[in-house]
């Protein structure tokens, strides 16, 4: 009798853990599946009207739905990366698409990002990527000098000459943000933080004109109030269709093009990690530096490409790529300039 009583105690403890082991399972599949649905959120600084059409691309393509957030023109990369810092807890985003890439960088030296080295890490340049797959860089802009063709001969001559004069009728943008930061913290590199500090008081003390950002430079260029001024390609490529006078010079640090690419990487703590890869690969792809390329803003694409469907006035920067100044080591000359930058912004 008590054999017996032992069996059905036996079986009904075996019965109690098949029915907790298949409830287990059922909440582990209803949440996998969850999370298979949710959207993959993804932060992005690039600008919307260009990038949101591509992630509608990679929605239609997939089947992976998206959810992007954007942030102000002004602070955007710059916003979204601090973003990032105070979410790392409780990370929100899964993959963020910076439209630069030192501030990705400083979200790898803090340990918030995932390595990934898949098909489109393989087919960047190295001076473009991190060496751990922590970020991969894409479709470049160009830092430029940007001219008025009516009151201006632009030669690297001119400028040397112009910049060391008066310069009430040269604009920059404030560096505090953009990819004038990144310029600035290439600078710091070149020269180191003294030097460049005392370039920028010496730019200010001549009467530089700082406005709000690239887009103010290239207008006031354009409209002839500035004679010369520092910006990007894709700033100029707006004065060009607009028919304004306009002419473009890269800026050079050491005999080295500034070549500030679009970023891509993948959030630790990501609970769809596969579907974070597969939007890296299409980010990463040759079919979106092409289409980058032939957008308004004319992005410069690094990896290997087809150069015959790149629009001519592309194509002339391609030179630069070999020529481009490294950005994998960075991290701590931007902090070091940063920091400077907001002593002298933020008091």
């Amino acid at each position: 009798m008590n054999q017996i009583k032992g069996r059905r105690t036996r079986s009904g403890w075996l019965m109690l853990a098949l029915i907790e082991f298949a409830v287990i399972l059922m909440l582990g599949l209803v949440f996998y599946f969850q999370n298979q649905d949710e959207a993959l959120v993804i932060y992005c600084a690039h600008d919307s009207v260009f990038s949101e059409k591509i992630l509608k691309q990679f929605e239609q393509q997939t089947g992976i739905k998206v959810e992007p957030r954007f942030d102000t023109e002004a602070t955007k990369s710059l916003g979204l990366t601090n973003l990032i810092i105070r979410e790392k807890d409780h990370p929100q985003c899964d993959v963020f698409w910076n439209n630069q890439a030192l501030g990705t960088a400083v979200l790898k030296d803090q340990g918030l990002l995932e390595s990934y080295q898949g098909p489109g890490y393989d087919r960047i340049p190295a001076a473009f990527k991190d060496p751990d797959g922590c970020w991969t860089g894409f479709a470049a802009r160009l830092r430029v000098y940007i001219a008025n063709t009516e009151s201006y001969s632009l030669t690297y001559e001119n400028v040397e000459t112009t910049l060391a004069g008066q310069l009430n009728q040269v604009a920059i943008a404030k560096p505090l943000y953009g990819t004038t930061l990144s310029h600035f913290a290439i600078l710091c590199d070149a020269w180191g933080l003294d030097r460049l500090q005392e370039w920028y008081h010496s730019l200010q003390e001549r009467g530089i004109q700082v406005t709000s950002g690239n887009s103010s430079v290239k207008n006031l260029v354009a409209s002839g109030a500035c004679i010369l001024g520092f910006t990007d390609t894709d700033d100029y490529f707006v004065a060009v269709d607009a028919g304004q006078p306009v002419s473009a010079l890269p800026v050079l640090v050491e005999e080295k093009a500034l070549l500030i690419p679009n970023s891509v990487a993948i959030i630790k703590g990501t609970k769809r990690r596969k579907q974070a890869e597969a939007l890296v690969d299409y980010l990463l792809s040759a079919e979106v530096e092409l289409e980058l390329s032939q957008s308004q803003s004319r992005q410069i694409p690094l990896g290997t490409v087809n150069w015959d469907l790149v629009p001519e006035d592309v194509q002339k920067y391609r030179p630069y790529i070999q020529q481009a100044y490294p950005l994998s080591d960075l991290v701590q000359q931007r902090k070091l300039t940063l920091d400077w930058l907001k002593s002298e912004y933020l008091k």
